[in-house]
């Protein structure tokens, strides 16, 4: 459990930091402990000495022991009735030449002793004073027990604390993991999240509102997707059927121009099916989604695939470039992906084939534009050039700008024309994914002008 482990590691870091202020202090309180012990026996030796030195007997302390030691090694105890202490080694030094002074430990049975030598003159001894250490080690153990106590509470504080704070700070962490499970059980993108706040799971709850929004397009797109696609199939796999229904029931009655007729609607249904279902693949799956992009000729592509229309259909397609600046090499060069490209351009040249009369001619131009110019996203700041494809057809009127690229839109004047009404969609779905525009209107002599801008390649010359 995150909280579980959240709260360990604060509680651990809290007794990490606590224990190493207690083992400081700890050693810092016994030392000044031991200081004022050893101040407090050097006092009492001084004092005691003065009173010597003045033919008085000292008085006596309950924890402090005074004693003389004479130069041949007698002990004479200060005080009547009490016993003599061990004598540190080096005392008897002291007390033969009357000079200096010796501090030492000496230990009665479990008791320890703090002991001052100090010398009286020459001929008179020494001068042996002894403090019991018992007060010091009960401070000690005194200290030691209240700041266990201390410590066990104070980690028992953080401990709940921190439990507390991380609960609280984890609420909308596990609102929002309690939704997302909902999403993932139930399929249901509308589930709404937790209110984002403005700290890290704020931003997260923002992400994940983020993606729900974009999941949420995807699936109506497909959804649309599929119920247009099922529309559109309808018509031709019911004109493929009653065409098949009508040659089953007749059986070799019908007359040969009936049934040559009956024949071309089903060769010409079968291939308005299989262009659909092509073309719908080609937009659910965007196969050039793979390729990377790269700089391109514009004008060369243009000219590639208007060569091949050329000698399809024997159409006259003329391609020229009007002011749109081409480089040093001659080259218009765009940032594109090579075989959406020449898709885009394909199919705005099917259009301009497709519905305009057989002896006019169709005109591809490329020319620089205006950023955002047209349908999508342009980059600020970034150097356009457009492709316009135009025809001499029935044109294309202001209300139809827009619509023209969208899935299965067929224009007022060419329902009559075969087609699935996919093929600008593709154009504006490839287009914009490289970061361009697409647009749509009626050309200078009449007629349609649909094409798209990319953003311009900038040479390498010049981007050093």
């Amino acid at each position: 459990m995150l909280r579980t482990r959240i709260t360990l590691v604060v509680v651990a870091a809290t007794l990490l930091a606590i224990v190493v202020s207690v083992v400081s202090s700890y050693r810092g309180v016994t030392g000044m402990v031991a200081d004022q012990f050893d101040r407090a026996l050097v006092d009492r030796a001084d004092a005691v000495a003065a009173v010597l030195d003045a033919g008085r007997v000292p008085a006596e302390r309950p924890d402090t022991a005074e004693q003389l030691l004479l130069p041949d090694g007698t002990v004479r105890p200060l005080s009547p009735g009490r016993a003599a202490l061990p004598v540190p080694p080096g005392a008897l030094a002291v007390a033969r030449s009357g000079e200096g002074r010796l501090t030492a430990e000496t230990t009665v049975g479990d008791r320890t002793f703090g002991v001052l030598v100090l010398g009286r003159g020459e001929g008179h001894g020494a001068l042996v004073v002894s403090q019991d250490y018992a007060d010091a080690e009960r401070m000690d153990q005194e200290f030691l027990g209240r700041i266990s106590w201390t410590t066990a509470g104070s980690a028992a504080a953080c401990a709940a604390l921190s439990w507390l704070l991380i609960g609280r700070i984890l609420r909308p962490m596990r609102r929002l993991a309690r939704a997302a499970e909902r999403i993932s059980s139930t399929q249901d993108l509308g589930t709404a999240l937790p209110a984002a706040g403005r700290d890290e799971v704020g931003r997260l709850t923002l992400a994940f509102e983020v993606m729900l929004d974009a999941l949420r397009r995807s699936r109506e797109a497909q959804q649309r997707l599929v119920q247009n696609a099922s529309h559109e199939l309808r018509t031709p796999l019911t004109s493929v059927r009653g065409s098949a229904e009508l040659l089953q029931r007749a059986r070799g009655r019908l007359a040969p121009e009936d049934e040559e007729k009956i024949l071309g609607t089903l060769v010409t249904e079968s291939v308005a099916l299989d262009e659909l279902v092509r073309e719908l693949v080609e937009l659910a799956t965007d196969r050039q989604a793979d390729e990377d992009q790269v700089p391109l000729d514009l004008a060369a592509a243009a000219e590639d695939c208007a060569e091949r229309f050329r000698r399809r259909t024997g159409r006259v397609i003329d391609v020229g470039a009007a002011g749109a600046g081409p480089d040093r090499d001659g080259a218009v060069v765009v940032l594109a992906r090579p075989r959406a490209l020449h898709r885009c351009i394909d199919n705005l040249l099917a259009n301009a084939v497709k519905f305009s009369p057989g002896d006019t001619p169709v005109t591809v131009l490329v020319e620089s534009a205006p950023a955002g110019a047209g349908r999508g996203r342009a980059r600020p700041g970034v150097p356009y050039v457009r492709l316009v494809v135009r025809d001499l057809g029935p044109g294309i009127g202001p209300e139809e700008r827009d619509a023209v690229f969208d899935r299965f839109y067929r224009g007022a004047g060419t329902q009559s024309t075969p087609g699935s009404g996919l093929g600008l969609a593709i154009v504006h779905d490839l287009v914009t994914a490289d970061g361009g525009t697409v647009f749509a209107g009626t050309g200078p002599g009449g007629g349609a002008e649909v094409g798209f801008a990319l953003p311009r390649a900038v040479p390498a010359a010049r981007r050093g």
